[in-house]
């Protein structure tokens, strides 16, 4: 592995561990009336991670084989405690597909977050047991495959709640 990938795999394991460890706290309650957009900003950070994979040079593995790893931890706690702080503003609508399915599809914030970070954590195993290619790997591959798609609709999301409490307010009267 060359020096340039592994400083990526290691930027993007501390951009992994950041988002891990930035939801899990949100999800515990820290951050109170501002979950929303310190969850925007939790989302936009690991979104640039996620680029840089998307524009780099696909990553072969040698015999295109992914070492075994044990089970993944469950990231369902973390799911619903997610739904729970979030509540009604959980549930939304997204086009899964811009190109190919455009029909609207019913989406939670919860599960798009947890989503991420199920993918984000299997990644990290790989590069916390010194296999930074395969870790690399399988964060470019997700990207592609799952974790892009669900941080860009929980983005989406997430902006457009923040933009509401912000936008949407009753006019004030002004004392003349």
């Amino acid at each position: 592995m060359s020096d340039e990938w592994a400083a990526l795999a290691e930027r993007i394991a501390g951009h992994a561990q950041n988002y891990l460890d930035g939801l899990t706290r949100l999800a515990g309650g820290e951050g109170g009336d501002g979950i929303l957009p310190l969850l925007l900003v939790e989302v936009a950070q690991v979104s640039l991670a996620g680029t840089q994979l998307g524009a780099m040079q696909d990553v072969i593995l040698q015999g295109n084989v992914e070492p075994a790893l044990s089970d993944d931890p469950d990231v369902d706690p973390l799911r619903t405690a997610l739904a729970a702080r979030l509540g009604p503003v959980d549930d939304y609508a997204e086009v899964f597909d811009p190109y190919k399915d455009t029909a609207v599809t019913p989406y939670r914030l919860s599960d798009d977050l947890a989503a991420v970070a199920a993918d984000l954590l299997h990644g990290l195993r790989h590069h916390r047991a010194g296999r930074p290619s395969e870790a690399l790997w399988w964060w470019q591959y997700s990207y592609f495959n799952t974790w892009g798609n669900h941080a860009g609709a929980a983005l989406r999301a997430l902006q457009a709640l923040v933009a509401h409490t912000r936008l949407d307010v009753v006019e004030e009267s002004t004392v003349v």
